[in-house]
């Protein structure tokens, strides 16, 4: 059963002079790049967060929901040749 992603908009900002504008978590200097990139490399959420004490586990959830939400977004409308 598919559920709907997590409200990810109270997690992610994006600001064009913090990290050239990149999406980022909660305004910190954390993009979701990196807590995506840190998952795949297969870094637990406890070694994630304890490497960053800032995050929380919501945050990371919301770095997840946010890329499922962009995939989602780019099936839809498909780019350009």
């Amino acid at each position: 059963m598919h559920s709907p992603l997590m409200n990810y908009r109270n997690y992610i900002t994006i600001e064009a002079n913090k990290r050239g504008g990149k999406p980022c978590v909660r305004g910190l200097r954390i993009t979701v790049y990196e807590v995506l990139e840190y998952l795949a490399s297969d870094m637990t959420e406890a070694e994630i967060l304890d490497d960053f004490p800032d995050l929380t586990r919501e945050d990371l959830k919301a770095c997840i929901a946010y890329a499922a939400d962009r995939e989602r977004r780019l099936m839809i409308s498909p780019l350009s040749a």
